[in-house]
């Protein structure tokens, strides 16, 4: 405690360092422990032992259950699918996400891959490949980056009854759309909130996890160009730029 006091006075001018915003390193504990040898003895000895803190007072590192989302996208209940994704989301991103209550978009980068695969792979298996952030990707790449197309194409903005073309942000959550049937928007859900810009949404849909997958769909696309093309004969490939399952069968998310 001397020691301690004696290097504060020396260094009025010192302040603790701030926080880390993502690291908490874990500090040993020093414990003081004293020992009486009887109530007659003045002899009294003070050890110094070194602990650690538990297992269940760090932060796991295991991956939470998605058990829940698995259940609400069986039952189709995708309202409450939404808001469990949003939930799984806070809890990936780490500790400041959930004491705050939601991601920074610089927080993605902690998200694990495997993880934010898991919850794409069951939104797509719930919904016949309609719903999940790898579908979103795929739909702003078509529409090369930009957003409010990429909205206007999801169904996060609707068209006012104007005479010039203007659309707004659907209201949260009744003029969204909770079913999936044939006029539902591709990539409607899961919902990620953009009213305070889409730096958030840009870096799920950017994440490391879905490189992987834009390569294997790459491929399949080109191993159908391989065997349209063979089916469709010379005269057809070398009169046109595109092939057939280019022009046919792939979807068109232009605007």
């Amino acid at each position: 405690h001397s020691l301690l006091k004696r290097h504060h006075n020396n260094n009025p001018s010192e302040t603790p360092p701030p926080t880390s915003l993502f690291l908490k390193p874990s500090t040993p504990t020093l414990t003081l422990s004293h020992h009486t040898l009887s109530t007659n003895s003045h002899i009294t000895f003070f050890s110094l032992s070194q602990t650690t803190p538990s297992s269940s007072s760090s932060t796991s590192q295991t991956s939470p259950s998605f058990d829940l989302l698995r259940h609400h996208l069986s039952s189709q209940n995708f309202q409450l699918a939404d808001e469990e994704t949003r939930r799984l989301l806070i809890v990936l991103a780490g500790e400041p996400a959930q004491k705050r209550g939601y991601v920074f978009f610089s927080e993605v980068q902690f998200i694990s891959g495997s993880d934010l695969l898991t919850i794409d792979t069951l939104w797509r298996e719930h919904s016949g490949n309609k719903f999940g952030y790898s579908v979103q990707k795929k739909i702003l790449e078509k529409a090369n980056g930009d957003f409010t197309k990429f909205f206007i194409k999801v169904g996060w903005m609707k068209k006012l009854d104007t005479e010039v073309e203007q659309y707004n942000y659907r209201s949260f959550p009744s003029e969204f759309v909770w079913e999936l049937n044939e006029d539902t928007p591709e990539g409607h859900l899961p919902l990620t909130n953009a009213l305070r810009g889409t730096q958030l949404l840009n870096n799920v849909l950017n994440h490391p996890a879905f490189v992987d997958t834009d390569k294997e769909r790459d491929g399949k696309d080109d191993a159908e160009n391989k065997d349209n093309g063979a089916l469709a004969g010379s005269k057809d490939n070398s009169s046109s730029p595109k092939t057939l399952s280019q022009r046919v069968f792939k979807p068109d998310y232009s605007f």
